[in-house]
């Protein structure tokens, strides 16, 4: 009996929990027609553009980083090669073939010579980004040694993001200074309006090249080429090299002209010193007789 009453006491506590509930909600339905009855169309409809405002604000802001996202990372590749080759024309030309396949084009070319002896050349080059492994494995198979390679990448995601941000930035002033300018009365106004206008337009200008140089940069890779031939040079042989009998006279007629020139200053320096080997040759002729005479004197003492 007991345990019949207390499941009735339970019953009945449940169902007046729940009757209680149904009534707050009903009066909190009839507070809120009542105010929504209170307010006038007018204030309806700006509690409504609040909230639709509010709402665009929030979505705006939740989709604000996927608009600024870059699908791909956005790298500089530049490379410097130097390459020792065998045939400097042949390489070139090989060379110029590649660019073609690959997509790209020369920007600089420079060609000097050290003499005959040695060949030297620099190239200055384009490539699609996708192709610029592929070529320098090309062009390095072109050469006997390869003296140098230099490769470098630098990452402009960040900074293209960045521009990209700015520049909506900017187009959103730009049209709000438009709108302010068709709308204004005064000539004071609309000549402040225009000037800011202007800054506002050189800035994006400005925004907008900076991106096309990076996407022209990251689209396509720049490498230096710098190629090296050393000439083994044989000296060439002449004919006139090989004529014994036209030498041989030369040398003969060389000997002689030597000789007669020797004679010649012989006798020049013989007769144009005449006097002065006379008195030579009697002090010599008298010191000899000199000398005999005392010699003598001597042994017969």
């Amino acid at each position: 009996m007991k345990k019949v009453v207390r499941l009735i006491t339970l019953i009945s506590l449940i169902l007046f929990l729940a009757a209680c509930s149904s009534n707050s909600k009903s009066e909190e339905a009839k507070m809120s027609s009542d105010s929504s009855a209170g307010l006038d169309s007018g204030q309806v409809g700006i509690v409504e553009k609040s909230r639709n405002s509010l709402d665009n604000n929030t979505k705006q802001e939740e989709a604000a980083p996927t608009e600024l996202e870059v699908p791909n990372q956005m790298v500089i590749y530049q490379a410097d090669l130097q390459l020792r080759v065998k045939k400097f024309e042949k390489t070139l030309q090989k060379l110029e073939e590649q660019i073609v396949k690959y997509g790209g084009y020369i920007t600089e070319s420079n060609v000097s010579k050290d003499g005959i002896e040695q060949v030297s050349g620099r190239i200055t080059v384009r490539i699609p980004q996708k192709n610029f492994q592929a070529f320098l494995h090309d062009a390095e198979g072109q050469a006997a040694e390869v003296l140098q390679r230099n490769i470098t990448g630098t990452d402009v995601t960040e900074e293209y993001v960045d521009l990209d941000s700015r520049l909506k930035s900017k187009r959103v002033v730009e049209e709000r200074l438009t709108s302010f300018m068709q709308s204004a009365q005064k000539t004071e106004d609309l000549l402040k309006i225009s000037a800011d206008l202007a800054a506002v337009q050189e800035e994006i200008e400005r925004i907008q090249g900076r991106m096309k140089y990076l996407e022209n940069q990251t689209s396509l890779s720049t490498i230096h080429i710098s190629l090296f031939e050393n000439k083994v040079i044989v000296p060439n042989l002449e004919d006139k090299d090989f004529n014994t009998w036209d030498k041989t006279k030369k040398q003969f007629m060389n000997s002689i002209n030597m000789l007669l020139a020797a004679i010649s200053g012989l006798v020049v320096f013989l007769v144009g010193n005449l006097p002065i080997l006379v008195i030579l040759v009697l002090a010599a002729v008298f010191i000899y007789l000199f000398i005999k005479k005392v010699r003598k004197r001597n042994g017969n003492q």
